[in-house]
């Protein structure tokens, strides 16, 4: 199994520490959600875990596949199979869906194989177009510019298509819900489900329960000031729905 495991993990935005001693293991195959408070290091969390040079890791380690990937650039933790889809995807005018995929695609395939020269294009097509009926997508949305132009929900189905044509082995979702109305927040979960299995774990980050209605979650986790202070199940999520997040803040400072 390829699980994420991170240990006592630290890191610094500039001078500030924002994760204090972080501890979590992402399972493959299993959902889980992290949840807490805005300012407590959610995102914070994502971006360290692909290595954004802006997040500085000054002690702990993530584990994955025998190896500390925190040895690692940006691109080689995508290569390895760890997935991130961003809170708010960059618009890249130019540049096709299909042909960003496809790149992404034939970069993942010559780190397994040095000698691979690349999907072949007829190949691609059909497994472009394989991906996008099961996410219930239009087939015109490939040759649209990637994000360009696009609505929250179309940039938030860019991002579960990337996922399902890479097929990672960890996928870290980063508040996908934010700024989609009902009917796209429906549509993106469909989305996600629809690729969940056991070759794949995923990290839900989100405020809200609302997206753990769609996306049910295996296991729940609450950030808070840094580090995980609660663990459970699914319930988790709908006590903070009831009840906000000043009891779990009155049971870790008491």
């Amino acid at each position: 199994m390829s699980d994420l495991v991170i240990h006592n993990l630290h890191v610094n935005i500039g001078d500030r520490e924002v994760l204090k001693g972080l501890d979590l293991v992402i399972e493959q195959g299993k959902v889980h959600a992290l949840m807490g408070p805005n300012g407590n290091g959610k995102s914070t969390l994502a971006y360290a875990i692909m290595g954004h040079p802006a997040y500085t890791v000054t002690a702990g380690e993530i584990l994955f596949k025998g190896q500390n990937i925190l040895e690692l650039e940006p691109d080689q933790r995508s290569r390895l199979g760890i997935f991130l889809a961003f809170q708010y995807p960059v618009a890249i005018p130019g540049v096709s869906v299909a042909n960003f995929l496809r790149t992404a695609l034939n970069s993942r395939r010559k780190a397994v194989n040095p000698e691979d020269k690349g999907i072949p294009i007829p190949e691609f097509r059909r497994l472009l177009r394989e991906r996008m009926d099961l996410l219930k997508m239009d087939h015109a949305f490939a040759g649209r510019y990637l994000n360009d132009g696009f609505s929250g929900g179309e940039k938030k189905r860019a991002e579960v298509l990337q996922m399902a044509t890479l097929r990672p082995e960890i996928a870290i979702l980063d508040e996908t819900d934010s700024g989609l109305d009902i009917d796209a927040l429906r549509i993106v979960s469909e989305g996600v489900n629809a690729l969940r299995g056991p070759g794949m774990g995923v990290l839900v980050i989100t405020h809200y329960q609302r997206i753990l209605n769609y996306i049910k979650p295996d296991y729940v986790h609450i950030l808070l000031n840094g580090s995980i202070v609660e663990c459970g199940g699914p319930e988790l999520a709908l006590h903070l729905e009831e009840h906000g997040y000043d009891w779990i803040r009155e049971k870790v400072n008491s």
